[in-house]
């Protein structure tokens, strides 16, 4: 069988690497961590995205990141079983609202019920 050429072909066989990414990091004990997240079927991936304003668009202005290409970021997740890597993911849940503090008032009294009977 003749293998297709690229541009008859809507998946390559090769995958192209990415450019340098913005991978998201969260702090750990050794300095930063990758944050990897679910695909909508479950699997694990690690995310990169191409700009910053697509990660703060999708993570908001505060996440952290670190510059790796995609065949370091690979590098760096293989060892925990993920070879996906998502890049410029679209799909999100919405941020969460804003956590405001409840306070707390006297809970109403409960009315007194009657005695149970025993025939």
């Amino acid at each position: 069988m003749a293998e297709l050429r690229y541009g008859d072909d809507s998946e390559p066989s090769d995958r192209f690497p990415a450019g340098p990414l913005y991978v998201p990091v969260r702090p750990g004990p050794s300095g930063c961590a990758a944050r990897l997240f679910r695909t909508p079927l479950g699997d694990r991936t690690a995310v990169g995205f191409t700009s910053r304003q697509r990660l703060a668009a999708t993570l908001g202005p505060r996440q952290t990141w670190i510059r790796l290409a995609e065949p370091a970021l690979r590098a760096l997740t293989a060892p925990l079983g993920i070879t996906a890597v998502t890049v410029d993911p679209q799909f999100t849940a919405p941020a969460p609202a804003p956590v405001t503090p409840v306070t707390r008032a006297a809970a109403p009294a409960l009315p007194e019920l009657p005695a149970l009977r025993t025939a």
